[in-house]
């Protein structure tokens, strides 16, 4: 149900092109009026939205790279340059327009709004980037051209597996080296964070069979685990690795952290809807045997043997791993299962315009209105001393950022390249940051490491300044769960500078080792959600 957004950064070689931001308001369509805020805090904030309900279109959680590359219909990586903080600083819009806006001018009114809002300009220009390059050695490969008449399409391959873990296979037919090169970045994600670029000079179309094993599974697998790059050498006689490639980006010249001022008509035109609520819905318990399910599509949420607690920390944007986060809950709250089918009534669809969806947000305080009303809750959010992580300074190898650059964090290698998952399947974590404050660098541990952290690491290292980091570790699940010790446990100390003999590697360690920073956890004050009252039994469907 969530979703991570990836983007890159590079050295700019601009080309002539014709400069995009601020223009007349005739020049393209605009929305009538408009509500630019920043935006709440999400324990793992994602853009959502982009679409019409009505009269009323809706963002979220969007920084600037999300709203120019949604305006342009672009990759989130395709927008470069601009300030610091464009990856960083997230923005809800909500903006109203005829019902009947297509989506193609739903896009320029978001370019209109980006220019008037923000005084975004931009010009088209080339940068060479990170990308998985596609070679072909020699011009040769192991795949066959496809025969006269045979049928396109993909479909799995009989099953095999390597090292006691099962292997992705995938045969394809009538398959260009364009379209193979969009698949692996779809089915391979995991290890492609970059996209692949067909290098290899090959024409027409091919036939072949792909296995690999998937990266969840690769401590499984052990040393018999076969990676993408291995499967693509060994099955399709081609060469796939991470290198640099010039590609056509929106360059940012100039744009505004803090948007101009909403009208004082928006109170008025643009009030905030009624809260969002299902329009019917039905819960019954679940069978001893069934197994957990959760669906939401074309505004129905289905779930199977899904505990209260789950639903309440999703509806509330707690995490389901912490036990802190929920105070005075009842032990049946996480043992007693439920069915839920609940629909919302959808609006009628517009040509020209995709469906209209229900957005996380909207979704949660559906979700919000449901559980309360059906199970009699009352509950109120209250700050609580409970078990949180501090950063502190211990032996700190950190490297000083170019201030210049863009904050980010995300999944995947720096700019060396170098991936050490490949060498040890049970690091499964690999998170790239650049030109981040040790203050944000908490705030994203806590979006991250699911597992380990789930609340913002707070810092305590006394350094200033912004660095560049490459951190990885193995998941909560392959490692044995020691809490880092407080600076006063002198003895539990130096537990935290192990790691398991397998080669699973803690947060906690990882810190420590890599960063030279440690982890140490201490009760603090926290906003916890406190249980008033709730029943068992949920009223008559």
């Amino acid at each position: 149900m969530r979703k991570r957004l990836l983007c890159g950064l590079s050295v700019f070689c601009v080309l002539g092109g014709v400069t995009l931001g601020q223009q007349p308001s005739a020049a393209k369509p605009a929305f009538m009026i408009s509500d630019v805020h920043n935006s709440p805090r999400m324990m793992i904030p994602f853009s959502t939205g982009g679409h019409f309900r009505g009269d009323r279109y809706t963002l979220r959680q969007s920084t600037l790279v999300d709203m120019v590359a949604l305006a342009y219909g672009v990759k989130p990586e395709m927008v470069q340059g601009g300030p610091s903080w464009l990856e960083m600083q997230r923005f809800d819009i909500s903006a109203k327009a005829d019902p009947q806006t297509s989506d193609s001018d739903s896009k320029l009114m978001l370019q209109s709004l980006l220019a008037e809002r923000f005084k975004l300009v931009m010009h088209k220009g080339e940068t060479p980037m990170p990308a998985f390059l596609l070679t072909a050695p020699g011009g040769m490969t192991k795949m066959k051209p496809t025969a006269e008449g045979e049928e396109k399409g993909c479909k799995p391959a009989p099953p095999e597996t390597a090292g006691g873990a099962p292997l992705v296979a995938i045969s394809c037919t009538g398959m260009s080296v364009d379209e193979l090169a969009v698949f692996m970045n779809q089915a391979a994600a995991a290890y492609l964070t970059e996209p692949v670029l067909n290098q290899t000079g090959l024409e027409g179309t091919w036939d072949f069979t792909l296995k690999w094993t998937d990266m969840r599974q690769r401590a499984k697998a052990g040393e018999e685990a076969v990676t993408i790059f291995d499967a693509v050498d060994k099955s399709l006689g081609l060469k796939l690795e991470l290198k640099t490639a010039a590609r056509s980006v929106w360059i940012v010249d100039s744009v505004n952290e803090k948007p101009t001022p909403n009208s004082p008509a928006v109170a008025k035109e643009l009030p905030a809807p009624p809260p969002s609520q299902f329009e019917v819905a039905t819960i019954k318990p679940s069978r001893t045997d069934a197994q957990p399910m959760a669906m939401v599509r074309n505004g129905q949420m289905t779930t199977s043997a899904m505990s209260l607690k789950f639903l309440i920390t999703f509806a509330w944007d707690l995490s389901p791993n912490d036990s802190q986060m929920i105070v005075n809950a009842p032990k049946w709250l996480d043992e007693d299962k439920f069915d839920i089918v609940a629909k919302a009534e959808m609006p009628e669809r517009i040509p020209g315009r995709p469906p209209a969806q229900i957005d996380d947000q909207e979704f949660r305080q559906m979700l919000r209105a449901l559980v309360m009303e059906r199970f009699k809750m009352q509950v109120h959010m209250e700050d609580r001393p409970i078990y949180a992580y501090t950063l502190v300074a211990d032996h700190p190898k950190l490297k000083e950022a170019d201030p210049k650059s863009r904050s980010r964090c995300k999944e995947g290698p720096g700019p060396d390249g170098k991936d050490p998952r490949m060498t040890n399947p049970m690091l499964t974590a690999l998170w790239t940051c650049q030109n981040v404050t040790i203050k944000q660098m908490g705030e994203e541990l806590a979006h991250y490491s699911t597992g380990y952290v789930y609340t913002p690491v707070l810092d305590g290292t006394g350094l200033k300044g912004s660095y560049d980091f490459t951190l990885y570790w193995s998941s909560a699940s392959l490692t044995i769960l020691k809490p880092p010790p407080s600076p006063s446990d002198q003895q539990g100390a130096g537990q935290q500078g192990g790691s398991d003999p397998n080669g699973a590697l803690t947060l906690y360690n990882a810190v420590d080792k890599q960063l030279g920073l440690k982890m140490v956890k201490e009760k603090r004050l926290v906003p916890v959600l406190v249980m008033d009252h709730i029943e068992e039994t949920p009223t008559e469907n």
